[in-house]
């Protein structure tokens, strides 16, 4: 008995996506400028704490970035969480919206703007509302959610910008890693245990 449906998904389709994904994934890294991202670390050596704020895929590429830093040992919250406390002076929030646009990112943005927090953002858009607001901003070169047809991209949405986010926020963190002179055994004894 025949179990695979007619119109199955083949292994050639695949590895041409997969290929694909990857081709863009490397193109776009490629075109991040590393003196930005290099900036962000600076604000995040300098913040009493660390805000993290994000809508959707963005804001789950950020929750994993913030897992990353908390790593670290620093200290970090996620907007929109039951006990993240207030943000004030002297911490910093880092946001993503690939528009630039996402109304509660800008919000968290205008928000710690007035406490005289810091703010980073990761954008396609250095243009945008969350880019003027920002003390640092880091152009991810992807195409925009709703940039359907666009040649800078086949995937659907903001597929691409979320993908290149999680690799830049992850090559921050190596960076970070780097300086810290910490095992990973060390990390590991901050890894969550009530998973």
């Amino acid at each position: 008995m025949n179990t695979t449906p007619t119109n199955a998904v083949t292994a050639r389709a695949i590895t041409y996506n997969l290929e694909l994904i990857q081709d863009e994934i490397s193109a776009t890294v490629a075109r991040v400028h590393p003196v930005e991202v290099a900036a962000v670390g600076g604000y995040l050596d300098d913040a009493e704490r660390i805000f993290l704020a994000g809508a959707g895929r963005s804001g789950l590429v950020l929750r994993m970035a913030g897992m990353r830093l908390m790593h670290l040992g620093r200290t970090v919250h996620i907007a929109g969480d039951t006990t993240t406390p207030a943000i004030r002076k002297g911490d910093v929030l880092v946001v993503a919206s690939g528009s630039g646009t996402t109304s509660g990112v800008v919000r968290s943005a205008k928000t710690a703007a007035d406490v005289g927090a810091r703010i980073v953002s990761l954008t396609t858009n250095p243009e945008s509302p969350l880019a003027e607001l920002s003390d640092a901003v880091v152009l991810i070169p992807a195409a925009q959610k709703t940039d359907h047809g666009s040649s800078v991209s086949r995937q659907y949405a903001g597929s691409l910008f979320e993908q290149a986010l999680f690799v830049v926020t992850e090559a921050l963190f190596q960076s970070l890693w780097d300086l810290s002179d910490e095992p990973a055994e060390e990390l590991w004894l901050r890894h969550a245990n009530l998973e």
